[in-house]
């Protein structure tokens, strides 16, 4: 026993950032960003909270569902970006859902959804008979430095979810991690510590939150993980590449989705992407992508799908899923 998707929501600010409301903050053009990204445009939050997108995104996965707040046995959330240290993103949903099931966060960066996907499937195979809610949000606008054009004009913000129930539609699930800090990183601060000291023996006044990336290690990484992983769940579902109806990658940059198709000798029409108008949500890339294509008429009845991701930790993921709605 694993599950099914019941029913998938997304949400996003209404900010559109395009490349050209970039160019006017860092040396940079539309050009230069859409031949390097493929992104074109990006939301980015301004009035609303990451927070209020999760819960938009529930509310859609649970009306999609046709189940209530008070049914869920189990809220997972994946983020990197809440709103608070604690309470725990996933609690602030439970208290604004009305639901009264245990909840809590995981930080896998953008492999979370794919986490998230595998943790749920572990309660299934306790209890089988159990509503979970998996809700991806991240608002990587605070996150970002805003004067580096290397990191800035790849991500946006953003919130998917799924309802998952009793079924037998996960066919195979992996997850790893390759424990590195300096291709991708973003450091927590030591607040106002009298006790705390940096290296030069001062004392310590925070640190950058902002987020590092070396984009060429992290390039390596992603194309072998992505076709690796892949690989790796169609030999553990008995499937062939041929078998897979679409393929629905993290959103990181089409040069990467590119070079892992070529490298999965995948058509690439089997590819599903937003990321020329949603750049990189993170965590939130996969799930919202998941509920775009299902809102839009792509996915079928016993379609098999191909999730994969990675992310800061290194982390990598991916599963193929039955589409059975």
């Amino acid at each position: 026993m694993s599950f099914s998707i019941l029913g998938t929501g997304s949400a996003l600010p209404s900010r559109v950032v395009t490349n050209e409301d970039l160019s006017l903050l860092v040396d940079t053009s539309d050009e230069w960003i859409k031949t390097r990204t493929g992104i074109t445009e990006r939301r980015v939050c301004t009035e609303e909270s990451i927070t209020e997108l999760a819960v938009q995104a529930a509310q859609k996965a649970l009306e999609d569902s046709g189940c209530s707040a008070d049914e869920l046995d189990l809220i997972i959330c994946a983020t990197m970006s809440a709103d608070y240290t604690t309470p725990s993103m996933a609690c602030v949903l439970q208290m604004q859902l009305g639901a009264s099931c245990p909840a809590f966060d995981i930080n896998a960066a953008c492999t979370g959804f794919l986490y998230a996907l595998d943790v749920a499937a572990g309660y299934f195979a306790r209890t089988a008979d159990q509503k979970i809610l998996v809700v991806a949000a991240e608002a990587m606008s605070r996150l970002v430095d805003w004067q580096d054009r290397g990191t800035c004009v790849l991500f946006g913000d953003g919130a998917g979810a799924a309802v998952l129930g009793k079924g037998n539609d996960l066919l195979a699930i992996q997850t790893g991690a390759k424990g590195n800090i300096s291709s991708l990183y973003a450091e927590n601060g030591w607040g106002n510590s009298p006790f705390h000291k940096q290296a030069e023996g001062d004392v310590a006044s925070g640190c950058s939150s902002y987020l590092h990336m070396d984009g060429q290690e992290v390039f390596r990484f992603a194309v072998t993980s992505m076709v690796q992983t892949v690989e790796q769940v169609l030999d553990e579902a008995g499937l062939a590449k041929e078998d897979i109806a679409w393929l629905i990658p993290h959103q990181a940059n089409i040069r990467i989705l590119d070079s892992a198709i070529s490298r999965l000798k995948l058509p690439k029409e089997k590819c599903l992407t937003n990321i020329a108008v949603r750049g990189n949500t993170s965590a939130a890339c996969v799930a919202i992508l998941l509920d775009e294509a299902s809102r839009g008429g792509k996915l079928k009845k016993n379609d098999l799908l191909a999730l994969t991701a990675f992310g800061g930790g290194l982390t990598t993921g991916a599963c193929i899923l039955r589409w059975s709605r």
